[in-house]
Formats: C-alpha cells, sequence, structure tokens
C-alpha cells in the first residue's frame, strides 16, 4: 500500500473529527523541532515546539499500521522523542530515551523514527524525552481500533483530546541546571494547564486564558486525557458532571462511574462523558485540575481550569464568568485514602476478545526500593541539600548515571565495559523498616548497572517506596512492555502473606503506576521484546536525581525473537 500522508492539526477545538484511515497504511510525520514565542501568565518567552504549535501536534493511527517520524532539530539543545506507551516490538532503536536506546539529536541534524504499532489501540502520547525538555514537546497519539472493530462501550458521538501540562515563568533547563549542581530542590512551576492555557484563576491571567469545550446536550463523548506534567499527580473533575472511566494506557479497563479522576504523569486515561439533556440555557461549567502530593518539600499547590459550555452556538466567554466561580470539588492535595479507592477500582476488561495475559508462573521475582536519598557533597563545598548533602533518588540505593553512549549500542555491539555493569541488586542492598523510621545513612551509589534478562522471561516485580527523605508516591513506567498490577498494599510488603491476595484474574493492564505514598504495588509481565528497556519514576525531578534503571532483554532463538541492527542515521553521541 502507498504511504499515507497525513497533516498536522493544532489540538485546540474539541471538534475536530477524527480522519477516516484506512489499515495497515504507513503514516508518515515530520516534526521540526524549533523555537516559538508564547505568552502565558503575562509573561512571554520562547518555548521549544514541535512544528510551533504547543501543545503539539497529534499521532494518529490505527492498530496495526507503520509510523514513521523524521525529528529535524533546529534549536541548540540536544533532544530526541519517546513514543509513550508504544511497545517498540523489535524496534528498540525507535524508543526515544537519550543515551538508553539513542544518542540525542544534535542541533542541524535529523533522524527517523519507524515503528508498527501491534496489538494497541487507545490513547498513548509523544514527548522529549531528555532532561526537562517535556515540559513543552509533547503530544497526543491517538490509535484507533482495525476497520471495523467497534469500541467496547457506548459510541461517542465526539472525541476530544484534553492535554494536562505545567507552565514555568523560568526556563526549566536553567532550573533544573542549578539544582543539580547546588544538590538543592528546584523551582516549582507557575501553573498548571489544559491544552496549554491556565483558565482565569491565576495571577495575570483572564476568562481568555481559558480552555473551552463546546458541548450539545444529550450527547455522549470520549474525553482522552493525558499527563503531561513534569513533577505532579493531578486530580481531575467537571462541576456537577459524573464520568466513565472506559480505558488505562491504551487498554480497556471494566468501566466504572466517578466524578473525581487522578492521573500521573505519564498515564492516559479515556472517560466517557454524557452530557446533561436538560441543562439551563447557555450553561457553563468548570473544569479543574490540581495536584496530589504527599512529599515533604514544596509543590505547585494551584488549580487549573478549563470551561464545559453547553450551547449550539458558542457566545463571549464574559457573559458567563459568574457561572465559573464554584469550582468542583476535588479531594485535598495529600488524600491517599481516595487514591487508594480509585486505583483499585481499575480493572482490566478480561474478555475473550481483550483478554488479561497476566503470567501465572513465575520465573524471576525481583523486590525494588525506590524513593529519595541523598549524595555527598563534592569536593567539601557547600550543597544546599539535606544536612549539605546533594538530594538523590534511588532503586534499590543505585542511583542510575546516565552514560555517555547509549546503552542499546553498547549491547548490541558488544562494547559494554565502561559503559555499564549487570550487577543491578535484585533486592534491597540492606534491609529497614522502609515505611518506618530511616536510617542514619541515606547516601546512595551512583552508577550505571542494568538488570539481564533471557527472553520471554515471565517476571514479578515488587516497588517498595521507602521514607528515607520522605513517603511519596512514585509513578514508575516502564518501556517496551505493559504490566499487570497484581496487588499494592501500605507499609512494608510482606512476602508471605500479601501474595495470596494478587489478582491473577482481571488486574489492570498499564505502562505507568503510581507506586502508593507509604506502600508497595506488585506487577508482572513477560520479557518477550528482545533490547534495552528504561524504567523510571515519571515524576522529572526524581528522574534526575537518579530515579531509574534499565533492563536488557537477550535475543530469542528464532529470527523473530531478535533485535535487528540500527538503522544507520541512528544519531551519534
Amino acid at each position: 500500500m502507498s504511504p499515507t500522508f497525513i497533516s498536522f492539526l493544532l489540538v485546540i477545538s474539541a471538534m475536530i473529527a477524527l480522519p477516516e484511515l484506512a489499515a495497515g497504511a504507513t503514516r508518515h510525520y515530520k516534526f521540526d523541532i524549533k523555537l516559538k514565542n508564547v505568552t502565558r501568565l503575562c509573561k512571554t518567552k520562547s518555548i521549544l515546539t514541535v512544528n510551533g504549535e504547543f501543545p503539539g501536534p497529534r499521532l494518529v493511527a490505527r492498530e496495526g499500521d507503520q509510523v514513521v517520524v523524521k525529528v529535524v532539530n533546529h534549536v541548540k539543545n540536544n533532544v530526541s522523542i519517546h513514543w509513550h506507551g508504544v511497545k517498540q516490538i523489535r524496534s528498540g532503536w525507535a524508543d526515544g530515551p537519550s543515551y538508553i536506546t539513542q544518542c540525542p539529536i544534535q542541533t542541524g541534524q535529523s533522524y527517523v523514527y519507524n515503528f508498527t504499532i501491534v496489538g494497541q489501540r487507545g490513547t498513548l502520547f509523544w514527548h522529549a524525552h531528555i532532561s526537562w525538555l517535556r515540559v513543552s514537546i509533547y503530544g497526543p497519539i491517538i490509535i484507533l481500533p482495525k476497520p471495523g472493530v467497534p469500541y467496547p462501550f457506548e459510541k461517542p458521538y465526539k472525541e476530544v483530546t484534553l492535554l494536562l501540562g505545567e507552565w514555568f515563568n523560568g526556563d526549566p533547563e536553567a532550573i533544573i541546571s542549578q539544582a543539580l549542581q547546588t544538590g538543592a530542590a528546584p523551582n516549582i512551576s507557575d501553573a498548571f494547564t489544559i491544552n496549554g492555557l491556565p483558565g482565569p484563576f491565576y495571577n495575570c491571567s483572564s476568562i481568555s486564558d481559558a480552555y473551552q469545550l463546546n458541548v450539545q446536550p444529550g450527547k455522549t463523548y470520549l474525553l482522552r486525557l493525558i499527563n503531561a506534567a513534569l513533577n505532579d499527580d493531578l486530580f481531575f473533575s467537571i462541576a456537577n458532571h459524573t464520568v466513565t472511566v472506559v480505558e488505562s494506557d491504551a487498554t480497556y479497563v471494566k468501566p466504572f462511574h466517578t466524578n473525581i479522576i487522578l492521573i500521573t504523569p505519564g498515564q492516559t486515561t479515556n472517560l466517557l462523558l454524557r452530557t446533561k439533556t436538560s441543562p439551563y440555557p447557555n450553561s457553563t461549567f468548570l473544569i479543574a485540575i490540581r495536584p496530589y502530593n504527599t512529599g515533604l518539600g514544596t509543590f505547585d499547590n494551584t488549580t487549573a481550569s478549563a470551561i464545559l459550555h453547553y450551547s449550539t452556538t458558542v457566545q463571549p466567554l464574559g457573559r458567563r464568568l459568574p457561572f465559573l466561580i464554584i469550582p468542583p470539588p476535588l479531594p485535598s492535595f495529600n488524600d491517599t485514602a481516595f487514591v487508594a479507592n480509585y486505583t483499585s477500582k481499575l480493572r482490566s476488561l478480561a474478555t475473550n476478545q481483550y483478554p488479561a495475559n497476566v503470567p501465572l508462573y513465575i520465573d524471576r521475582r525481583f523486590y525494588f526500593t525506590v524513593g529519595l536519598g541523598t549524595s555527598p557533597c563534592p569536593n567539601n563545598g557547600s550543597c544546599q541539600g539535606p544536612n549539605g548533602t546533594k538530594f538523590a533518588a534511588s532503586v534499590n540505593n543505585v542511583s542510575f548515571e546516565l552514560p555517555s553512549t547509549a546503552l542499546l549500542q553498547a549491547y548490541f555491539f558488544r562494547r559494554s565495559e565502561g559503559v555499564y555493569t549487570t550487577d543491578f541488586p535484585v533486592n534491597p542492598p540492606f534491609a529497614f523498616n522502609y515505611t518506618g523510621t530511616p536510617p542514619n545513612d541515606t547516601f546512595v551509589v551512583n552508577a550505571t548497572k542494568v538488570v539481564v534478562l533471557k527472553y520471554n522471561t515471565s517476571v514479578e516485580l515488587v516497588l517498595q517506596d521507602t521514607s528515607i527523605q520522605g513517603i511519596e508516591s512514585h509513578p514508575l513506567h516502564l518501556h517496551g512492555f505493559n504490566f499487570f498490577v497484581v496487588g499494592q498494599g501500605t507499609g512494608n510488603y510482606d512476602p508471605v502473606k500479601d501474595p495470596v491476595k494478587f489478582n491473577l484474574r482481571d488486574p489492570v493492564e498499564r505502562n505507568t503506576f503510581g507506586v502508593p505514598s507509604g506502600g508497595w504495588v506488585a506487577v508482572r509481565f513477560l520479557a518477550d521484546n528482545p533490547g534495552v528497556w528504561f524504567m523510571h519514576c515519571h515524576i522529572e525531578v526524581h528522574m534526575s536525581w537518579g530515579l531509574r534503571m534499565a533492563w536488557i532483554v537477550l535475543d530469542g532463538d528464532l529470527p523473530n525473537q531478535k533485535l535487528p541492527p540500527p538503522p544507520l542515521d541512528l544519531p551519534k553521541c
């Protein structure tokens, strides 16, 4: 089939219809990384964008399509793009995390990402995967089912994409650079955004700074919700409306009703919104987001908003300002009980057509502690972290150091010496009360260590939060795979009592899930995709501090179980 070329459309109107796409096509896109002046909160600044759009353009394809994206870097920053949640079956060279599967694309250079969407449909997103560039370089991935295959829920009247983000008045790259140099926590963001707009309730914002979603009475809308924020889990709600959760991370779930959503950085959630049949004429309701945070440090505790308006005609927003005074009820910023209750409702559809293929027999078990810690101040300098140290973060006390060349290249060409070692600890190196009083020595080990898995290994991984610098939720994202969340709980994981309560029938399938604050989560996955796969906290500051690691999955015996050689235009370091 000849390639199909699809132009980019800016996501500012909720009423953009999805194109009619044939099956099995090749979707060609071009991403030009360039600067654009954008004004928010009365401040105009140059931000990095794709094709001059903020948020970025949407990528639309069908299940089974080949996607080819040429990324051209026109800015001074090195950059790479990650297709978050795309499994990248035998296409690890296209996964995108800098210094893991590729060297970044340098100024004036380009790279063609080439991958096929296998066995996935729903909502994902793409974003920059180097430093903090994803603060403005992000956009939606919409994967439609194959032609003739309906959604396993009510067909929506219209589909709407809502991208949740963060806005910094300062330069995010300067913010994280200074924090890493001084060892202190970075400055927090100045606002949250919905489709790039903060809403009217910030200092120096007005009604024109609100995204507006126009709806008709008595219709069903599919809301594709994406949390692209850098550092915050977010609560989401629409005043006086209930939604139905039908999908998470591009996998269908058993539908359930709620008026509040929790969505962590890196997660996507599809919702059905059934509009009221007889609202007041020209009724206006508030859509609001604000953070969930249980850490000890400061955070952006603000509320961003958008507008849901019932009308067959668009009216000037200023006339409806009185309707915007009362926001929807949202939990308190540290409501762990709500979060536990909400996440426990997420279950796989687990039908014949969409089964939950959770591994029932486990080849290898891992127990990873995750959380914050410290590292010594270098050369007896003056650092601004706890007690004169530097903030750090770790998995099993290893704070992952990015290598100077990509891990996948080093592995594929058997040049690992001096790049990484394969002795990542499979259990915590020393035991303590992980969610109780922390030990006196909180220093981490800085290293580039990986875990090696044979092809087709079934893995059970328990992720345990720690209290060393305060308990906190950590949304862990696994590249290259989905995983099944078979159990979670508070306190320290009990390897005898807790596994008997695991859900092996219909656990939710995700690519990102929050390790509960002061608790643990158990996940299972089948390592049937050869390559090098990053796993990290999707709170960007935690990843910058080292809360990240990598898995190497070896080739299998058959030709279709081996990683192909890299493309000729793979960027060089």
